[in-house]
This record gives structure tokens, sequence and C-alpha cells, in this order.
């Protein structure tokens, strides 16, 4: 990640914007921190490191990909095991008034607060595709921020409106999972499947098994459908979360290793043929280290 995006620990406890705040901290050997509370609202995202958060009288362990919410009012204190291990987080503060006006706008920006403070649930579980989609918005957020380009102001306003919503939305759908739709054309079953086992193996023999469908029929559905074959549609899902992970800094091997493709060159050619770039550079244009 790049080191301009990076900033060092603060320890106030007080809002300087009168909007938002969004900071990247990576440190070692942290002096503790206090119980405290703040009269604004708080996103803790969580990458690594030995560490626990205290929320009110409970104390949660972390793991990569773990969210914290904390309404105005509610201690909290993060607890580090290991002082010698990085402590990698994001911390996004949002002021009341800033809260104020995404409700002005939409009630849809107050489903997530309402359930936190309605099920005293502060810590959100998420697994690597979901985070790493996050943790691309938030780079792109912190991006912006240190950015001095035309529309800078605007595309700020997009970026954290967008990421608030994102997350609304994804706690508003764990929370009301869908049930089946038989009415809904098989093809598009199909794809929803597709996009949640992407880190699996993925065939035509494997998802006729899985629909009980004959395979020739499955590919003829997404011929006719999305005008492309079942392999390239699982490619373009694959290289899409491909270039997340490398913007979030995941290493070219593990991504390649990661999303199903069996070799570099493989991966290369298609990283290529689908953005017009190599992996390698596109990683280089965000600043970050060859790996």
């Amino acid at each position: 990640m790049k080191e301009k995006l990076q900033t060092a620990f603060l320890t106030r406890q007080y809002m300087l914007s009168k909007d938002f705040e969004l900071y990247y901290y990576n440190d070692r050997n942290l002096p503790e921190v206090a119980l405290h509370t703040h009269n604004y609202y708080e996103f803790y995202f969580f990458l690594e490191g030995d560490v626990s958060i205290q929320a009110g009288e409970k104390v949660y362990p972390l793991r990569f990909g773990d969210i914290i919410v904390f309404p105005p009012g509610l201690a909290h204190r993060p607890i580090i095991r290991d002082r010698r291990i990085p402590y990698r987080r994001f911390v996004l503060w949002i002021s009341r008034e800033y809260y104020t006006r995404l409700l002005s706008m939409s009630a849809d920006y107050d489903y997530l607060f309402t359930y936190v403070q309605r099920t005293a649930t502060y810590v959100f579980h998420n697994d690597r595709i979901s985070f790493n989609t996050i943790q691309s918005m938030l780079l792109r957020l912190l991006e912006e921020l240190h950015a001095d380009r035309f529309g800078r102001g605007m595309r700020i306003t997009l970026c954290i409106d967008d990421l608030i919503l994102h997350l609304n939305r994804m706690i508003y759908e764990r929370s009301h999972p869908k049930m089946p739709d038989t009415a809904q054309p098989l093809y598009r079953h199909i794809a929803a499947y597709i996009e949640d086992h992407l880190e699996e193996p993925l065939t035509l023999d494997s998802l006729s098994a899985a629909f009980f469908v004959n395979k020739y029929h499955i590919s003829h559905l997404f011929k006719e459908n999305l005008g492309m074959s079942v392999h390239q549609y699982i490619t373009k899902k694959r290289l899409a979360l491909c270039r997340d992970a490398i913007l979030a800094g995941t290493s070219i091997s593990e991504v390649c290793r990661r999303f199903g493709f069996g070799d570099y060159s493989s991966f290369y050619r298609a990283f290529k043929k689908e953005y017009g770039i190599s992996p390698k550079v596109y990683r280089g244009s965000l600043g970050l280290p060859p790996g």
C-alpha cells in the first residue's frame, strides 16, 4: 500500500473535519489506549494484528476482515496482545451532522446504525472477497483525499456516500436472506452460484452436477442470455476480484493462486486482454512494490 496513504497514529478523540475523517494505520509497539467515547460515528476495518476490541462490557477477538461499528457514546478501546506484530486497520469517523445529511437524502443510510443500536451488535465478520471489495472502496477514497485532481470534492462525496450505502446494504441483506426465487431464469441462478464459488474449481461439469442440468444446456443458456460462454463469464468475474485484490495490496502470486488461474502465464494473458495492461504494470501504477 502506498506510504503516502498511511497516517501516524492519532491520540486525539475528536474530529477536525465537520463531515468525516479517514485514516490508514500501520503500527507496532503502540501504547495502551484507554477506554473512551466520542460524539461521532466510528467505523473500524481490521486488517492485521493480535488485537481484541472492547465495546461496552464485551471483548471481541478480531480477525482479518472484521468491521466494527461504534455509535456515539459507546465506550470502547483496542486491546493489543502482541505489540511486535504489525497492527493495521482503517478508521473512519463520521460526524452527526454528516449522518443527518445522509438521512435527508434517503432513510436507507440509517439501517446499519439502527440495527447496531437495536441488537447491540458491533462486530461484523466478512469473508475475504467481501472485505476486499470494501478495502478497495476505502483505498479509492484515500487516493482521492490525498490527490489534487479535477472534480476532487464531488468524487470524495460520491466515494464516501457509496461506501456507507454499501455497508448498509451488506448488513440489510445478511439480516434479510433472500428466499429462492423459483421463477427466476435458470441462468441467473447459475450466475449467482458462480459468484458465490469463485475461489473454488468451477467447470461446466461441476455446474451440471450442482443444478442437475445438462452441461450443453447450461452453455446454450449463457450464450443466448449473456452473449458469452460459461468459461468467459467465470474468467471475467475472477479477473474483477483479482484487480480488487491487487488494489488492496495482495501479491500477484497470491491472487493468481487464490482465484483459480493455473499458472501466471494464463493469468497474465487473461488480465492483459481484459484490462489492456499487465498485472505487474497495474500493480506498479498503484505505487505498490513488485510482488
